[in-house]
C-alpha cells in the first residue's frame, strides 16, 4: 500500500474528490483538515469517521489538522440539515469547544516529531475579520448563483422555512477557514463527510481565485444502517457519544456489539486500522459463523480502546461479562445502572436493613424475584438465587447495606439470565 489513496480505495472511503489528488499525494505529504462544530458539548459515533481519517492520514506520513469551529458554530452549518438549527450562546459555543477539543486529542499523535497534529480553532480568525473586509474580500470572489447551486442550499430553498440568510453564509465562512489554513500552515486538502462536499470545494475555488493556486478536497461516504436509517443512534433514537458521561463505555461497547451483519465489515473498514486480510477473515466469518458475532466483538474492541483507552474497554467487557454470570465486584454505580437498565426495578431504603439487615426472602419477595417468602426459600435451597452475582447459600441471610454497590443497588438473579435491579433509596 504505497499512499493513502489506495487505502481510501480499497476500505471504500473515497466519495469523492478533486481531480489530481492521487498524483498530489504520490509525490509530497500535505497538510489536512477536517472541522468539527461544536453544536453540542461531546462528539459522536458519526464524527468518528473523520477522525479517524485524519490519523489515518497521519499514519501515511501526512500533516493533519483539526479545526474546533468554535466561529462556524456560532452561525449553524445547514448541510443536511431539514430546518435551520438553534444558534448557540458564546459561552456555550466556548464550553463545546473545549470538551471537544480534548476527545480530537485522543485520537490523533500530538506528540511524534515528523508530523504533529494541530489543533486550532476558528474562532480566532473570524472574530477578528469585519464585515466589509469579508464582503471585499471573500464575497466578491462567489455569485449567488454558484451559492443557491448548491446542495447544501438547494434543498432547503424549497421547504415552508426556507434558508435564512445567516446559515446561507456559512459557505463562505468554511471556505475563508480554508484559505486562512492554506496561508499561515500550507495546508492544501480538507477533508469531511459527503455533505461537505459544497463548502469544501467553495474552499477550492476562493484559494484558486484568490491566489491561483490548486487546493483540494476528499469526502467520505455518510454512513447508514442496512435499512437506509442514520448510523450513529441507538434503537431508541438517542445518540451515541464519545463523551462517557453521555453514554457509557459500556453503552458504547454494546452498540457496536450489536451492529448488523450487514453493516459490519464497513464499519471494520470505516473505523479500524485493522489490515485488508484480517478484515477479509472477518468477512468470512460473517458469513460461516454469524452466530459468534467475532468481527461486532473485534470492532466493538477496536473503537472502544481508541475511545476509552484500556480502562474503558476492560470495564466494558467486564459490564458485559456481568450477563454471562461473571462477579459484579470492581463495577461502580453507573456501570450498574447502565448495565441493568431493563432490568425489573424495585425500591427499598436505607432504614431496612436498620436491626441486623433485611431477610433475603423478604428482598426477593419485595423485589418481585418470588411471589412468596416460601417460594423464595425453595429457589435458594435449588441454588437457584444470585446476589450481586453471588449465589445465595442460606435461606435465612440478612442483607446488610455494605452488600448494596455504592450503598445504591444490589442486583438479584433468578436462575442464569433472569436480573432484577433493587435501588437503595436514602
Amino acid at each position: 500500500m504505497n499512499n493513502i489513496f489506495n487505502e481510501w480505495q480499497w476500505r471504500n472511503l473515497r466519495y469523492d474528490s478533486t481531480e489530481s489528488l492521487e498524483e498530489l499525494l504520490t509525490k509530497e505529504k500535505v497538510s489536512v483538515y477536517n472541522g468539527f462544530d461544536p453544536t453540542a458539548d461531546s462528539l459522536h459515533v458519526g464524527h468518528l469517521v473523520p477522525m479517524v481519517g485524519l490519523a489515518r492520514l497521519q499514519r501515511f506520513g501526512h500533516h493533519p489538522i483539526a479545526l474546533a469551529g468554535g466561529g462556524t458554530g456560532m452561525i449553524g452549518d445547514p448541510s443536511g440539515r431539514s430546518a435551520e438549527r438553534n444558534l448557540l450562546s458564546a459561552e456555550i459555543i466556548a464550553h463545546n469547544v473545549e470538551q471537544i477539543k480534548g476527545q480530537l486529542a485522543s485520537i490523533l499523535d500530538f506528540e511524534v516529531k515528523t508530523n504533529p497534529a494541530r489543533l486550532v480553532n476558528n474562532m480566532d480568525w473570524l472574530s477578528q475579520i469585519s464585515m466589509i473586509a469579508f464582503l471585499r474580500d471573500v464575497g466578491k470572489h462567489f455569485t449567488v448563483n454558484y451559492m443557491t447551486a448548491k446542495d447544501s442550499v438547494q434543498s432547503r430553498l424549497d421547504r415552508e422555512d426556507g434558508l435564512s440568510y445567516t446559515e446561507f453564509s456559512y459557505m463562505l465562512l468554511q471556505a475563508y477557514d480554508y484559505l486562512y489554513l492554506h496561508d499561515h500552515y500550507g495546508c492544501k486538502l480538507q477533508a469531511g463527510g459527503s455533505d461537505q462536499w459544497g463548502n469544501i470545494t467553495a474552499g477550492v475555488t476562493l484559494i484558486r481565485k484568490v491566489h491561483a493556486q490548486t487546493a483540494h478536497g476528499i469526502v467520505y461516504p455518510l454512513i447508514k444502517r442496512a435499512d437506509g436509517t442514520k448510523f450513529g443512534k441507538t434503537a431508541d433514537g438517542d445518540s451515541v457519544w464519545l463523551d462517557p458521561r453521555r453514554t457509557s463505555p459500556y453503552r458504547f461497547y454494546q452498540f457496536f456489539v450489536n451492529i448488523d451483519d450487514a453493516n459490519v465489515v464497513e464499519m471494520l473498514r470505516f473505523y479500524t486500522f485493522l489490515g485488508q486480510l484480517e478484515i477479509a477473515e472477518y468477512s468470512q466469518a460473517v458469513t460461516e459463523r454469524p452466530h459468534l458475532r467475532e468481527a461486532q466483538r473485534r470492532l466493538a474492541q477496536e473503537v472502544t480502546r481508541m475511545v476509552h483507552g484500556e480502562a474503558g474497554l476492560a470495564k466494558a467487557e467486564q459490564a458485559t461479562k456481568v450477563f454471562f454470570g461473571e462477579e459484579i465486584a470492581g463495577l461502580g454505580a453507573v456501570e450498574i445502572r447502565e448495565i441493568f437498565a431493563d432490568a425489573p426495578s424495585s425500591q427499598v431504603t436505607q432504614a431496612d436493613f436498620d436491626n441486623g439487615g433485611m431477610p433475603i426472602t423478604h428482598l426477593l419477595e419485595s423485589a418481585g424475584v418470588a411471589k412468596s417468602r416460601g417460594e423464595a426459600r425453595r429457589l435458594i435451597s435449588s441454588g437457584g438465587i444470585y446476589l450481586n452475582n453471588v449465589r445465595v447459600q442460606e435461606a435465612e441471610q440478612a442483607i446488610t447495606l455494605d452488600m448494596s454497590i455504592e450503598g445504591r443497588y444490589l442486583v438479584l438473579r433468578r436462575g442464569k439470565k433472569d436480573y432484577y435491579l433493587v435501588q437503595v433509596q436514602g
